[in-house]
């Protein structure tokens, strides 16, 4: 299964915001996408989770127009984790993760124990288990956030789209989350604002600023000392250990 973009444009009002990117994720890859603030990160992601349609240009999954597929096929496949997301539904934390199987479920398809396990092991593999029946407007940032993903695991998607993941988690969480989608049998695709992360956990990296797509490769080809001064106005040395792990070193901000 592919999921590509061709020449994307999108537009808010009359300002352009994504102009002209074309990206193919392939299959199986942690893909990154960085940029400054403003880059246009998250509107990318809404076009390749298909919540947005694109103004010109082409959203594909499976070589086919994802608006073509449908909502309920499009949500069995992309399993999306929005950087702000919340609910003033009274719901504990098992039934919100729940909702992951809604793409599933139907007159002819009810609930059965398969979906109950597949909720138990996607609240495990964001360690909430342990919270299972506490209710959502009790929890922290952080935990919500891992709830978030919980549901998106449930959703059983071959590729999972995060925006800005660790946001709200404190350290050991980030890189167990990382660590975590990682190791899953999926196709991520995470916009990341820790260039570090990027750095451990990514297969590629695409670079995104001003709305254009201005870089896509490995993290060695990506992450260079030319990048970090031209797109995100810093200086810094980028150094690799012997396993080819790239790790940056900040040094000052530039004036832009």
């Amino acid at each position: 299964m592919s999921l590509e973009l061709q020449d994307v444009e999108w537009f808010a009002g009359y300002r352009q915001i994504i102009k002209g990117v074309s990206l193919e994720v392939i299959p199986g890859e942690f893909l990154g996408l960085i940029g400054p603030n403003g880059s246009g990160k998250t509107s990318l992601m809404s076009i390749l989770s298909g919540i947005r349609r694109p103004d010109r240009g082409r959203a594909l999954l499976s070589r086919q127009d994802m608006h073509r597929h449908g909502r309920r096929k499009l949500a069995q496949h992309i399993g999306f984790v929005e950087q702000q997301a919340d609910t003033t539904d009274r719901l504990t934390v098992r039934e919100a993760v729940s909702l992951g199987r809604t793409p599933y479920l139907s007159m002819l398809s009810p609930w059965t124990s398969h979906d109950d396990d597949l909720v138990a092991q996607a609240l495990a593999d964001v360690d909430m288990a342990h919270m299972a029946d506490r209710h959502w407007q009790t929890l922290s940032g952080g935990e919500k956030q891992r709830v978030h993903i919980a549901r998106a695991l449930a959703q059983e998607p071959k590729f999972l789209l995060l925006d800005e993941p660790t946001n709200h988690l404190d350290i050991r969480h980030q890189l167990g989350l990382l660590e975590l989608v990682r190791t899953l049998p999926v196709t991520v695709v995470a916009a990341l604002h820790d260039l570090n992360h990027a750095a451990l956990f990514c297969d590629r990296i695409a670079v995104m600023n001003h709305g254009v797509l201005v870089g896509l490769g490995t993290v060695p080809e990506i992450l260079t000392k030319t990048m970090l001064r031209d797109v995100f106005g810093v200086s810094a040395q980028v150094e690799q250990d012997n396993d080819g792990n790239c790790f940056i070193r900040y040094h000052a901000a530039f004036d832009k």
